[in-house]
């Protein structure tokens, strides 16, 4: 069992920066695949950046060049640091705790923190 918490949501403007963290605990952090997925009104979630234990990442193509995904596996955090924010970035913004094996797939899912890009 993994709990996941997000923390560093707001509201900016259109070019600015964010970073948003995520702990976890109750589990081996640095067995998980984390990643950062993203909702906005009327749509589906949706991937936005993943890093494996390891440090091996990927992004949307939406993001790449602008955001960057990252863990500090001592402290069981993962962060996305956003630049160059515009406003369809706007959605709440989900961490996520994954493993993969043979027979399915687990999934950890945090509350969500909300992202506002508007002037």
């Amino acid at each position: 069992q993994v709990q996941l918490v997000e923390s560093g949501g707001g509201l900016v403007q259109p070019g600015g920066s964010l970073r948003l963290s995520c702990a976890a605990s109750g589990s081996i952090f640095s067995i998980y695949t984390m990643g950062w997925y993203r909702q906005a009104p009327g749509k589906q979630r949706e991937l936005v950046a993943t890093i494996t234990g390891g440090g091996s990442t990927n992004y949307a193509d939406a993001v790449k060049g602008r955001f960057t995904i990252s863990r500090d596996n001592a402290k069981n955090t993962v962060y996305l640091q956003m630049n160059d924010l515009k406003p369809e970035d706007t959605a709440v913004y989900y961490c996520n705790a994954a493993r993969v094996f043979a027979t399915g797939r687990l999934d950890y899912w945090g509350q969500g923190t909300q992202v506002t890009v508007s002037s």
